[in-house]
């Protein structure tokens, strides 16, 4: 009997009648269906195939339209995938049938896929242990909560909505007693869907909450983030409110983060490869080059990083994010915070990262451009003491961040380093899709326009 025909056996038992699968695209955005036990057996054991579109769209469904891996020149086949079965999850809410998710795969199906953004973590991951590392990482995401509904939202044109809770009042006991209905359900549903968390609180802000993934291997640890972030969507859709992952939904308050902390474990000795309890601060010689690996290739890669237009507005002086390679020792004024610990617990934060990111893919540039450092035998400078802003406008040009999607995608398109990490084909159609966000918006009239320009002018 096949894997796939004995899961089907357990839930014709159960007296389910149905999977749902799901894939990543090139934004996150997860796209998947439903499907009868019969389709389930008929390939989970091997591959089945969405309409490439898939890796050919952006999160409106509006095809790109220069680029060449898939497009209407292709006559858009389908895309092999395969369900990964050690992501099963139950769904309660649905009756408690099984969800899974699809890694894309190559036409062989079998090599990894050049586009799908799950492969390219995996080759990643590849590389480490081929380097004798494994690694682990957490994610931690900030979003609003909206009284609103997915209708609502549209009918006032994104403007004056209602946040669940007025003012700002970061680590909120008052909040969250006032609510812990509403916490105490949510986290329970995190844990039901195995991406539990270690903390969640209020941050600064109306209804804004921030919550912290428990580490874990850097495979699940990314799926966990990816699947975090549109199952919190459908939580509190069902209760009648909306969230939104945006890096920035107001100019009046701060943005929403996706940091991800990491560190590595040498595979022979399962000891934190960060960790050298002799050395200042406990890092390692390891931890320091992978970590000047980081700062290294934080430009090149931002376009990967902070992916939006939107994500930009988050990413300026004073306000929280940061705006240049820097690092330091517990400082989050810095775009890398070294946390000093023991064998458990030493690790690098990176926090540029904003919650409209693919998790799939900053785990990949992250822990890419942190293992070029140590291949490189890289040096680390030293850390940054105090407020990062301050000295950022001494710091060299390699070492700015840029202010735009525009000028990042142009840095990310002749990085080699991007390249090696990513593979030439996935750059040229990742570049090819933000140049098309920037079209996108370029073309369009906003609000900021229409109040500037519209009389006075």
């Amino acid at each position: 009997m096949t894997q796939a025909s004995a899961l089907v056996a357990t839930y014709k038992e159960e007296g389910i009648r149905r999977v749902k699968l799901g894939v990543t695209d090139i934004d996150g955005v997860l796209r998947g269906k439903y499907i009868s036990l019969d389709k389930f057996e008929s390939f989970a054991d091997s591959t089945s195939g969405f309409c490439d579109c898939i890796l050919g769209w952006d999160i409106d469904d509006q095809l790109y339209d220069n680029a060449s891996f898939t497009g209407w020149h292709t006559a858009f086949p389908d895309a092999l995938y395969r369900l990964e079965f050690s992501t099963e999850r139950r769904l309660k809410e649905e009756g408690n049938i099984p969800y899974f998710i699809g890694q894309f795969v190559a036409n062989d199906g079998i090599g990894l896929h050049p586009i799908c953004p799950r492969s390219r973590l995996s080759q990643v991951l590849d590389t480490a242990a081929d380097m004798g590392f494994d690694t682990k990482l957490a994610f931690e995401y900030e979003f609003f909560v909206f009284n609103e509904t997915a209708q609502s939202v549209r009918d006032k044109h994104y403007q004056n909505l209602t946040p669940l809770s007025p003012g700002n009042f970061g680590y909120s006991i008052l909040r969250t007693n006032t609510y812990s209905d509403l916490f105490n359900e949510y986290m329970d549903y995190c844990i039901d869907m195995d991406f539990a968390l270690e903390g969640l609180h209020c941050e600064t802000g109306p209804g804004v909450w921030e919550g912290a993934i428990a580490v874990d291997s850097a495979m699940n640890a990314a799926d966990k983030a990816s699947l975090y972030k549109t199952f919190t969507k459908s939580f509190f859709q069902k209760r009648e409110k909306v969230v939104t992952f945006m890096a920035k939904w107001s100019m009046d308050y701060p943005g929403q983060s996706g940091h991800c902390h990491q560190s590595l474990y040498d595979i022979e000795s399962g000891k934190n490869a960060f960790y050298d309890a002799d050395a200042e601060n406990g890092m390692s010689t390891i931890q320091k080059q992978y970590v000047a690996g980081m700062q290294k290739y934080l430009r090149p890669l931002l376009a990967i990083t902070s992916p939006t237009i939107n994500s930009y507005t988050r990413l300026v002086k004073g306000a929280w994010a940061p705006t240049a390679a820097t690092w330091g020792i517990e400082n989050r004024t810095t775009a890398l915070r070294v946390i000093p610990g023991s064998d458990s617990s030493q690790r690098v934060e990176f926090r540029i990262g904003s919650a409209d990111a693919n998790p799939y893919l900053v785990a990949a540039a992250i822990l890419g451009a942190g293992l070029l450092g140590i291949k490189e035998q890289l040096k680390l400078g030293s850390p940054v003491v105090g407020n990062a802003y301050d000295i950022q406008d001494a710091l060299p040009p390699e070492m700015q961040l840029p202010g735009n999607l525009r000028d990042a995608t142009r840095d990310l398109k002749r990085s080699d380093a991007a390249r090696e990490i990513f593979g030439e084909t996935f750059i040229d159609h990742f570049v090819a899709s933000r140049d098309w966000e920037v079209r996108e918006y370029e073309r369009h009239v906003n609000d900021w326009q229409l109040k500037r320009y519209f009389e006075n002018i």
